[in-house]
């Protein structure tokens, strides 16, 4: 076989690490192989978690992350850099400068709280996710629960995921991705920069099996933009790819299982088993 010397875009994660694979760290380097891209990791927290929920959660030091961080960005580089679970006032604050002095697309995915409810987010590192690190996004992307947290505005429909946006953006990311997959009817997703708006649509498919959907939407549009697409045309792909893995998530354990992230190269089920 020919050796491949061509070098892929490389993305980077920072996150914590979720011990069952659905979600965090094990999500995003899933998704990045699935899309083509290098995905490297700065680790901020590791979890106890699995599909009944998150039994315990430990912060690395604020040392322990720069460094990481520096490793990486210092020698192999970045094409974009996605953000998840930080954990503390300190870490947000920390990753925020590190992004800061990066010449690269940001995807920040402000996670406050896990597919079961589990605080990952200490409350005193709110302010810190508004004034420091949402200010250096190139595209956030919360849920609903988190427009709550970070804005006081509780989104029942539409009209809401529009003032949502607005209250996100004034805090000084580049684009916004509203997630409305709380919302009923169909999956409904608004990105917009304030001024262009993007309405995403897709059929809501019956599977509880859901873990790690918004870790893996802020990777696939990290990986897009690495891979040089615009911001519509990334999120709109990942809005695909998300709504593929949804559909084909699988039971694990007693609880919730996850998206299928490689559901794009799995075998087709024959239809006679």
């Amino acid at each position: 076989m020919p050796i491949r010397t061509a070098v892929p875009p490389r993305v980077l994660t920072v996150a914590g690490s979720d011990s069952g694979g659905g979600a965090g760290i094990q999500a995003d380097l899933k998704t990045m192989l699935a899309l083509g891209v290098h995905g490297m990791s700065v680790l901020t927290a590791v979890t106890a978690q699995n599909s009944l929920g998150v039994q315990g959660a430990w912060e690395l030091p604020v040392d322990a992350v720069r460094a990481q961080y520096r490793s990486v960005v210092d020698d192999i580089g970045v094409q974009a850099v996605k953000t998840g679970m930080l954990a503390s006032a300190a870490l947000v604050e920390t990753v925020a400068e590190l992004l800061a002095g990066t010449d690269t697309p940001v995807v920040v995915d402000p996670v406050g709280v896990s597919k079961h409810g589990d605080a990952l987010l200490a409350a005193e590192a709110l302010d810190s996710v508004r004034t420091k690190l949402l200010p250096v996004a190139t595209v956030a992307t919360p849920n609903l629960d988190e427009v709550a947290q970070l804005t006081g505005v509780t989104v029942t429909d539409e009209s809401g995921m529009r003032r949502a946006a607005e209250e996100i953006l004034a805090f000084g990311p580049r684009w916004v991705v509203i997630k409305g997959g709380h919302l009923p009817g169909e999956a409904v997703d608004l990105l917009t920069d304030g001024s262009a708006e993007h309405w995403l649509r897709a059929p809501r498919h019956d599977n509880r099996h859901t873990h790690g959907t918004g870790c893996t939407l802020a990777s696939a549009i990290a990986s897009g933009l690495a891979l040089g697409r615009d911001v519509p045309t990334a999120v709109r792909e990942a809005k695909a790819y998300v709504t593929g893995a949804i559909e084909a998530g699988f039971p694990l354990g007693g609880g919730i299982g996850p998206v299928d992230h490689g559901w794009q190269t799995r075998p087709a089920a024959d239809p006679a088993s």
